[in-house]
């Protein structure tokens, strides 16, 4: 069978090619106008974040499987895959504690104005007359109030940390919901009172542009924000904006909208205040690659022995 990872370049380690594989091209990278010719004879794709859309597919009578080479897989055109008989699996868990301590690590970079201390210390720490600067006020950790958005693996295990740092942790009902769960607080609480919000839920048609302009103003004064999830979840020019107000105190985001940004991009211009960027790498630490590279060779092995794994469609 021939394989043929079309983003490889977005890992930073290489599976390991199967002994049963013919033909292993690995991409390091795939435009839209290559995606059908790169995969000419392939019986497997593997894909990060390369679109596999209809009119692709359709063009591809001899792919029987696509395995995505991350959890997230709406990049994939799942009906078009079960009208044509092809198999998509993803590689769900492997970054779950990743993401989790990295929501922690932007909650105290935040929370402790980091970034700000760290570097005006260099030329403002030398010329101060006192052993100490104060600059942003800084805050505890403990006692304050955790919104999470989305209850899966990730958002579980960031509540659970977060209580374990002596936080209050509220997990919000669906925006709109006529009954609130047991376990979670109607979403227009989790607004009011949290101090954090954490965003953790999939990128849908519902919750498409959810933190905009309404939902920031229902936020309290001064609370904080992180996206691990998908950039998409946010009105970016409306979150620019209330960082630039002060209405929000901060936030932290590894994902956009558009990625990678242009360098017009809302978030990207001088002036936004209290902004903490990161290039979509909290599930990157050694133990999510590990994890990821491992998910992926069992994908490829079970769908050669006709028993997929981690079937999405």
């Amino acid at each position: 069978m021939k394989i043929v990872m079309l983003d490889g370049d977005t890992l930073p380690e290489r599976p390991a090619q199967p002994e049963w594989c013919s033909a292993w091209v690995w991409r390091g990278q795939t435009a839209p106008a290559e995606i059908v010719s790169a995969l000419q004879g392939a019986t497997i794709a593997m894909t990060n974040k390369v679109p596999l859309r209809a009119d692709t597919l359709r063009q591809l009578p001899e792919l029987r499987y696509i395995c995505v080479t991350a959890t997230g897989y709406d990049c994939i055109d799942l009906d078009a895959c079960r009208a044509q008989g092809i198999v998509v699996s993803n590689v769900p868990g492997y970054s779950t504690r990743s993401v989790a301590e990295g929501v922690i690590a932007a909650l105290f970079a935040l929370r402790r104005h980091l970034m700000d201390y760290a570097i005006s210390s260099r030329d403002a720490w030398p010329a101060s007359p006192h052993f100490c600067i104060h600059r942003e006020p800084l805050q505890d950790i403990q006692g304050a109030v955790l919104g999470v958005v989305g209850k899966g693996d990730i958002g579980s295990a960031a509540g659970e940390m977060a209580q374990a740092l002596g936080m209050t942790v509220l997990y919000a009902e669906r925006p709109g919901a006529a009954a609130v769960r047991a376990g979670y607080t109607a979403f227009d609480e989790v607004l009011a009172r949290s101090d954090v919000l954490t965003l953790h839920c999939p990128l849908t048609p519902q919750t498409q542009q959810m933190i905009n302009r309404q939902t920031l103003a229902a936020m309290k004064p001064g609370a904080l924000l992180i996206n691990t999830a998908r950039g998409g979840l946010i009105e970016e020019e409306d979150l620019a904006a209330a960082l630039r107000q002060g209405t929000l105190g901060g936030a932290a985001l590894d994902v956009l909208s558009s990625e990678p940004p242009p360098a017009t991009h809302p978030l990207l211009q001088p002036g936004v205040p209290r902004l903490l960027l990161t290039p979509h790498i909290a599930w990157a630490t050694r133990q999510g690659v590990a994890n990821l590279l491992r998910g992926i060779e069992a994908n490829l092995e079970a769908f050669a022995q006709d028993k997929p794994r981690n079937q999405v469609s």
